[in-house]
């Protein structure tokens, strides 16, 4: 198994159950409640879901051009400070499910651009502050990437909990249904 067989399909799985639970918060919030969801955090010096969206979606190209070996585009950048600067009340649930498309599509097109990496090569990891990761590429996938896209959206998913949308562990494992053994599902109770 290589590293991009381990970030690619986590990604793109994990990130389309995020659109689908913005999905259900737009089908089973009222109006108005569905109108202020992205500014809702779960404690007051905490970012508001649409950060944790946005960073989530950070995470998962990051992790990709740092597989691919190339510098991060702009875009990230961008996609950083629209991150920061939420909670103004204008960003809505379609907006963040465009995003999350937007970033789908770009882990799909870079997918087939990620070398097959040795578990050893080396990776820096900058971060904003100044602070640099020496890690190795395995170390960089198990230690920094699929732990801050997962912290990032098991933040949007309690975010989401606590605003009254009804998800559940099926939600969050939607992905799995499709490896459920014939005849062993069980009957609706």
């Amino acid at each position: 198994m290589t590293l991009n067989d381990t970030l690619v399909p986590t990604y793109l799985q994990m990130l389309g159950a995020l659109s689908a639970w913005l999905g259900k918060a737009a089908e089973q919030l009222p109006q108005d409640r569905a109108a202020t969801l992205m500014n809702a955090r779960l404690a007051p010096d905490m970012f508001p879901l649409f950060t944790q969206i946005c960073f989530t979606c950070v995470q998962a190209q990051e992790g990709i051009a740092r597989l691919q070996q190339h510098a991060l585009p702009a875009s990230l950048a961008a996609l950083l400070d629209q991150g920061r600067n939420a909670g103004s009340g204008a960003e809505t649930i379609a907006d963040a499910q465009a995003l999350i498309a937007g970033t789908l599509r770009a882990v799909e097109a870079a997918a087939a651009e990620i070398p097959d990496l040795s578990p050893d090569t080396a990776i820096a990891h900058t971060l904003p502050n100044g602070m640099i990761f020496d890690l190795t590429a395995a170390q960089y996938v198990r230690d920094w990437a699929i732990p801050q896209f997962y912290f990032h959206l098991m933040a949007a998913y309690a975010i989401l909990r606590a605003q009254g949308v009804n998800l559940g562990k099926a939600d969050y494992v939607a992905h799995m249904f499709g490896f459920i053994r014939p005849g062993t599902m069980p009957a609706p109770g």
